[in-house]
């Protein structure tokens, strides 16, 4: 049953950069749009977000932007230690597994990455299409492009980025996804992050909009209060707790580089700090866990969850994973709400799914989720709650109309309804994989 949408439908909201060390640009509504997220810039590097509503004053806007550039710390302040030279950074190969739906994306992607500010990188794509059709734009989209193309047939994300990570011959394998265009700076960030830190497995980082153009992208904001979670810019460390017994590696800390403890959580939460568009690991760790779960990700029953399974395992393993706020990638949100509703039943089956698949590959799970389940629930029902009565899961501390959107329930409902059906989705993506590799797979 549908739920009405009951909220204000919000017009176009333009995504703005601005450099807080530098005069505040003069900002008014026009036909792009009556309110902005201002995305704040030092050095370079994004700092913090606001949403703001535009007038026809453009002091409104200098208003509300200006305790910005007190809040922040100046330029210089975000990167004390010296820079890391070319010789010191790992050889690093960017994985796209793309089925190829998404030609002009890909090609904004494609066009970025071949032009990154990293002395020694690859690209591999991954042709992930089951069928190719008989009009196929991918050999003009390569044309002329350094970029090494692996096929993989099977269907699903996990074997078309384990398909990538077989190919590739970096040290480090950084993936994103074919509706991203990544900073020109995105591997430096990734590639300092590890020499700085040798004891990490991974790295991910911030995944700000390319547009918020359409209701649905708008709302898709406001739902998550960012791309998964809370967006934050202050770099952490994610560590497991190491405590004795049945917890062990269950609740893991985020440490800011002074080390202290910004905050504790259940390893199941990894998704406020990381997702699939924005991720990088060691070969080794890659190598080590044995790929990404081909039962879990988009293009199976399951829906998704691969990437937070890799995450999971990570930590699970008593491995380390760094948030680099540097690390920056732009993607492009669901621009229908019909296309967004399906996207948020998916991260709801997937949810419930990727439980299933790391109960089924350490029994340890179901101990550490029956003992997390009870504070679990309470949490999520209250999440729930908020966002079925239409309230964004995270504003910003300064309160304008901009900040304040509200959401339809009917997001809320979708993604709820997904948590039952992912046991169920698992089972049948685990026995479509074995058909797959018994060969008995018929899309």
């Amino acid at each position: 049953m549908a739920i009405p949408n009951v909220v204000t439908t919000p017009g176009p909201r333009r995504v703005i950069s601005v450099d807080l060390d530098a005069p505040l640009p003069r900002l008014v509504a026009d036909a792009t749009g009556a309110s902005a997220l201002v995305i704040g810039y030092r050095a370079g590097h994004p700092v913090t977000t606001l949403d703001v509503l535009l007038t026809a004053d453009p002091e409104d806007a200098a208003r509300a932007i200006a305790p910005l550039v007190d809040a922040t710390e100046p330029a210089g302040a975000y990167d004390m230690a010296a820079p890391v030279s070319d010789d010191a950074l790992p050889t690093i190969s960017v994985v796209v597994s793309t089925v190829v739906d998404r030609v002009d994306d890909l090609a904004a992607l494609l066009d970025v990455l071949e032009h990154l500010d990293y002395p020694r990188y690859e690209v591999v794509l991954v042709d992930n299409r089951v069928r190719v059709p008989e009009v196929d734009a991918l050999p003009a989209l390569l044309l002329g492009r350094d970029v090494r193309l692996v096929v993989e047939r099977r269907p699903g994300l996990s074997a078309g980025r384990n398909a990538g990570v077989a190919a590739a011959t970096g040290d480090v394998i950084a993936f994103t996804d074919d509706d991203v265009r990544v900073d020109p700076r995105w591997l430096r960030a990734i590639g300092t992050r590890f020499v700085r830190e040798p004891d990490l497995d991974a790295v991910t980082g911030v995944i700000l909009p390319v547009e918020l153009s359409t209701p649905a992208q708008i709302w898709y904001e406001a739902y998550y209060g960012g791309f998964s979670a809370e967006r934050t810019f202050a770099p952490v460390t994610i560590v497991p707790d190491d405590v004795r017994g049945t917890m062990r590696h269950a609740r893991v800390s985020a440490v800011r580089p002074d080390g202290s403890v910004r905050k504790h959580f259940a390893v199941y939460g990894i998704g406020a700090y990381g997702a699939g568009a924005n991720m990088a690991y060691r070969r080794t760790l890659i190598d080590a866990v044995g790929g990404f779960d081909t039962t879990l990700g988009a293009g199976s029953p399951a829906r998704g969850g691969e990437d937070l399974a890799m995450f999971i395992e990570t930590l699970w393993r008593g491995g380390r994973i760094g948030f680099e706020p540097h690390a920056v990638v732009h993607h492009r949100h669901r621009q229908t709400i019909e296309d967004l509703h399906a996207q948020l039943h998916g991260n709801g089956v997937g949810f419930t799914a990727l439980m299933c698949a790391l109960a089924a590959r350490d029994r340890r799970h179901l101990m550490v989720l029956a003992r997390l389940m009870p504070l679990a629930v309470q949490v999520k029902a209250k999440q729930m709650a908020s966002r079925l009565a239409g309230r964004r899961d995270a504003a910003a501390d300064t309160t304008t109309e901009a900040s304040t959107t509200r959401i339809p329930r009917s997001l809320a409902f979708h993604e709820l309804r997904g948590f039952p059906a992912g046991p169920a989705a698992w089972f049948r993506s685990r026995r479509r994989w074995r058909d797959v590799e018994a060969g008995r797979f018929r899309p």
